[in-house]
């Protein structure tokens, strides 16, 4: 059995200009884990594909206001 590799770390498009809301994501073989770019050592949310699929879905539909 080989070892898991590193994650490979991306700035999401969404985090803040001001370097204060920086999130990282990652993904996985079964879905996508989210940190805290200033934390890297810190907790990591996994995300499985499925769900993930629907949160990015509902970004993109129209909400009224």
């Amino acid at each position: 059995m080989t070892a898991p590799s590193e994650p490979d770390w991306f700035k999401t498009s969404y985090s803040g200009g001001s370097g204060t809301e920086c999130v990282e994501c990652a993904y996985s073989a079964d879905g996508t884990l989210i940190r805290d770019s200033k934390r890297a050592e810190g907790p990591v949310v996994h995300v499985r594909a499925g769900a993930w699929g629907a949160f990015v879905r509902s970004l993109t539909r129209d909400v009224p206001r």
